[in-house]
């Protein structure tokens, strides 16, 4: 189910317009001199450090998920992470920086953006590259929630594949605010917000229905448990009479 972290991005970017907009419409300018080619280019490299972030957690989240698989709840980890998604649903989105202080992030939050404010009186390709790495490391419900659906991707790679996907879904609607300023009215921004929590209980619900092994193809496929290999069979020993 990658294709799930494309099409979440897709429907989610609305939600980072609203929430990470101002970081995309505060870009530095160019320098004098600059083509609109290189304007551009600098824009998707914030972009393209966004998607490279939510890679890496991505890639975290993966490990973990190998390891309860590891652990024999291969099945189970699918019908979990839906349940995630749908308490994070749950949860306001005011909540999010509060949590990340309870789990002892504050000190590093603050680096960020400390970094952050020093990185946007930069306008080179590195600094734009930069700032988006560190744009991902912000507290983000709807990142939550794609993390919590890369748990139950296939392997490593296959959950930094999800969450790269993820950040590529978001950034058609980003790049184009970044490059045009306010490209989408108000209205319809409050609007597509208010949806995003639907399409991920919409996610949540896939991803139960896919745990439990209905037997359904590609929606719920059964799952089988890894064949044991059978160990050495004994010698047979033949007497002599």
């Amino acid at each position: 189910m990658l294709w799930a972290g494309f099409l979440f991005g897709l429907l989610g970017s609305f939600h980072c317009v609203g929430m990470c907009g101002a970081i995309a419409l505060a870009l530095p300018g160019p320098a004098a001199g600059t083509s609109r080619f290189r304007y551009v280019g600098g824009r998707l490299l914030y972009n393209l450090g966004r998607a490279s972030t939510y890679a890496t957690l991505g890639a975290g989240a993966g490990l973990l998920g190998q390891g309860l698989r590891l652990a024999g709840v291969q099945q189970g980890l699918s019908i979990a992470s839906g349940v995630l998604i749908l308490l994070l649903v749950a949860v306001p989105e005011r909540h999010t920086a509060r949590l990340a202080g309870l789990l002892g992030f504050s000190r590093p939050l603050a680096w960020v953006k400390n970094t952050l404010g020093r990185l946007f009186q930069q306008s080179s390709g590195q600094a734009l590259f930069a700032t988006g790495l560190l744009n991902g490391l912000l507290p983000c419900g709807l990142v939550y929630l794609a993390l919590a659906g890369a748990l139950s991707a296939p392997g490593v790679m296959g959950a930094a594949a999800y969450m790269a996907l993820f950040g590529l879904g978001t950034l058609p609607l980003m790049l184009g605010l970044s490059l045009s300023g306010q490209l989408v009215p108000l209205v319809w921004r409050r609007r597509m917000r208010q949806a995003v929590p639907y399409a991920a209980s919409v996610l949540a619900v896939l991803f139960i229905v896919r745990g439990l092994g209905l037997g359904i193809p590609y929606l719920s496929p059964q799952l089988q448990a890894p064949a044991v290999a059978a160990g050495p069979q004994p010698a047979t020993v033949h007497y002599c009479h």
